[in-house]
């Protein structure tokens, strides 16, 4: 059970690794990878191609698009033509029309006359009806009219609506010689006339449904045996029809009962191998981060939720696949681990994600090239206006590797697909939440960001303050350390707002007894000289363990504890082990080192090189530019010595820019001038 306890991290990692396999290859499409690859404009690099099976050859989109145009145009609307309220119509006309035209003053010849006339234009009205106002203009020329369960095709200028029978009683009573009688009519009509023919969209709908079935979705076949393409003819035309639809085929018939497990491990296999790399590149070069599995967990959170939106996208509609916004990933991993870091993952969640997407070369080479963009354009992203510029520059790059993509297709800008412009910039628009996102993911996993740093940098902060108050030296200290730590990191392109904050924290164990140490004793005064040089390098070497106890208490991150646990490595308390062994000849180094560890990183280094230099700064007199000089040179030298950078990730280069920046700051401080001659 102890072993069990022991190894319960890397149980851990093994439960996770085999859960992350599980989700992506459960979200994999199901069906198996055309083993050719090729795009529209390029030659074939294989062998000549010939069918392996028979097939038919799929329409394109386009086509498909075109043909299905032509139905809905060609497929005729459907009116139905109301004979009950035709009825109803003809048996209200006797009554309103003896009723209209009950003038003695007409003769019954001229009421018959009359009479005729009237039913003759309801009888043209009422031939094939009056359209409803709620009919919308009609494009067609003709229409169906269903009149008695029986649908005729009927010119649309055959049917009228209301608006039309003032014209048409003008005409009719003109040409008979009776306008005299047209006010008469326009009342009688105006009562009596009512819409009959109402638009049947459940019957037109049926009927378009049932011609697009009849749509053949293939044209012609390709049998067994023929050559498809020839080596080193260009892909294009016809060819490509053909290709697309062997590929189609090809994947259709690959993923049957009998293969569904062989492809299923070879999904399973190629994704094992993919986070293998992760785990193997966090092992042996983060490995803090790969000893914390709550770091881990954050980022194989993050690869496994951009798989599962970008293949929800892909089922959903694959022509929105580059509105996901993929680049928020090695922003997000910059932020809280390092660039190298966020490149790597998403370098690899693309890969895995070139199983899931169409046109994966292009997809691969747009997303990797837009990552690299991400990681060298992104820094210090407490400042609004850096974000807002990195996410342009991303955009610009996605914008024009697809217009290059586009040109070497379709040999011209022609026939761009503008909606994918304008999901480049819907990419972007998302891309701008990582400022929030940051701040969940900081709440969810104990993880600090820049805007994080910038708030702890702050000197009136609760435990800067009381660092003043208790040990006001070592505050001051802290603030030139920092100082010197930012010039070096700016310099080398290391994270400089890290390792101020970093500085600014990293003696806070002094505050337990800030007396033993010279920069607080503001008298002549020693407690050391009370006690034995073994407990004074005691006392020294507790305020780390002091500092992060402190630090902790107080939730400061992890990433600021660890400038605390490494600013001094593994180095020994010279001055008390020097006077320990005046004491006695035996003494036990351990007693007087440091626990460590030792730098990991630049700026940890830088930290740990500028708390040396600043420190024994003080015990300069009346420094000139040689003194300094040598005197950081040593300092940084003796470090170096003691194998104190092997774990940092900083070149001799670095170290010699760093020296020079120190030089630089102690020289202001100490305010040397030229002398000038009397």
């Amino acid at each position: 059970m102890d072993n069990l306890y022991n190894k319960q991290s890397l149980i851990y990692k093994y439960i996770l690794y085999v859960a992350a396999i599980g989700f992506i290859v459960f979200f994999f499409p199901k069906g198996g990878k055309f083993k050719y690859e090729f795009q529209k404009g390029k030659p074939w690099q294989y062998e000549n191609l010939y069918a392996p099976f028979d097939f038919s050859i799929k329409k394109t989109e386009e086509e498909l698009a075109l043909e299905k145009k032509e139905i809905a145009e060609k497929t005729l609307p459907y009116y139905r033509f109301n004979n009950d309220l035709v009825d109803k119509v003809y048996s209200d006309f006797d009554l309103r029309f003896d009723t209209q035209f009950a003038s003695s003053e007409l003769r019954n010849s001229q009421k018959n006359q009359l009479r005729v006339i009237a039913r003759s234009i309801l009888d043209s009205i009422y031939k094939y009806g009056i359209l409803d106002n709620t009919s919308s203009k009609i494009t067609n020329k003709y229409v169906l009219l269903v009149k008695n369960n029986e649908a005729q095709q009927v010119a649309v200028s055959d049917l009228y609506r209301i608006t039309d029978i003032n014209q048409l009683l003008d005409s009719e009573l003109d040409s008979q010689g009776l306008l005299v009688f047209k006010k008469d009519f326009e009342e009688l009509f105006f009562d009596l006339i009512m819409p009959n023919v109402t638009y049947d969209a459940n019957l037109y709908n049926k009927s378009l449904d049932d011609a697009l079935s009849k749509i053949s979705y293939t044209r012609g076949s390709i049998d067994e045996g023929k050559l498809i393409i020839a080596k080193g003819e260009v892909v294009e035309g016809e060819n490509l029809k053909i290709l697309d639809s062997l590929k189609a085929e090809y994947e259709s018939e690959l993923w049957t009962a009998g293969n569904y497990y062989y492809i299923l491990i070879g999904y399973t296999v190629l994704v094992a191998l993919v986070l293998i790399m992760l785990f193997l590149f966090l092992k042996k070069y983060r490995r803090e981060i790969y000893d914390n599995n709550t770091k881990v967990t954050f980022i194989f959170f993050n690869i496994l939720l951009l798989v599962f939106i970008t293949t929800i996208v892909v089922k959903y509609n694959d022509m929105y696949v580059f509105v996901v916004p993929l680049c928020i990933l090695p922003l997000i991993l910059k932020t809280f681990f390092d660039a190298r870091l966020g490149l790597f993952v998403h370098v690899l969640t693309v890969l895995i994600l070139g199983f899931v997407v169409p046109n994966s070369f292009e997809y691969i080479f747009l997303q990797i090239i837009a990552g690299i963009v991400t990681i060298l354009t992104v820094s210090e992203l407490y400042k609004r206006a850096n974000l807002f510029v990195s996410v342009g520059q991303i955009t610009l790059i996605y914008i024009v590797g697809y217009l290059a993509f586009h040109v070497i297709h379709e040999g011209d800008l022609r026939n761009i697909q503008w909606i994918t412009l304008g999901l480049f910039l819907l990419n972007g628009m998302i891309t701008l939440f990582v400022q929030p996102l940051i701040y969940i993911y900081e709440k969810a996993f104990g993880l600090v960001s820049d805007v994080s740093l910038l708030e702890l940098s702050d000197t009136n902060s609760k435990l800067l303050k009381e660092l003043s108050n208790k040990a006001p030296g070592t505050f001051n200290h802290s603030l030139q350390v920092a100082n010197l730590a930012e010039a070096a990191a700016n310099k080398i392109g290391a994270n400089a707002m890290l390792v101020r904050v970093g500085a600014l924290y990293h003696d806070i164990g002094k505050m337990n007894n800030p007396t033993y140490f010279t920069e607080n004793q503001i008298t002549n005064v020693n407690p050391h000289d009370e006690i034995s040089p073994k407990e004074s390098a005691k006392i020294i070497i507790d305020h780390v363990i002091n500092g992060i106890e402190l630090a902790r208490k107080n939730n400061i991150p992890d990433r600021v504890i660890d400038f605390i646990r490494a600013h001094h490595g593994t180095t020994i308390v010279y001055f008390f082990y020097k006077k320990q062994k005046e004491l006695e000849e035996e003494v036990d180094e351990a007693d007087f080192r440091y626990p460590g560890p030792l730098p990991f990183s630049k700026e940890t280094a830088i930290l740990m090189m500028a708390d040396a230099v600043e420190a024994a700064s003080k015990s300069l007199k009346n420094p000139t530019y040689l003194i300094i000089d040598e005197f950081v040179d040593k300092i940084i030298s003796g470090q170096m010595k003691a194998n104190q950078f092997l774990n940092a990730d900083i070149t001799f280069k670095e170290i010699e820019i760093i020296k020079k920046i120190f030089k630089q700051k102690l020289t202001n401080i100490y305010h040397l001038r030229v002398e000038y001659p009397e």
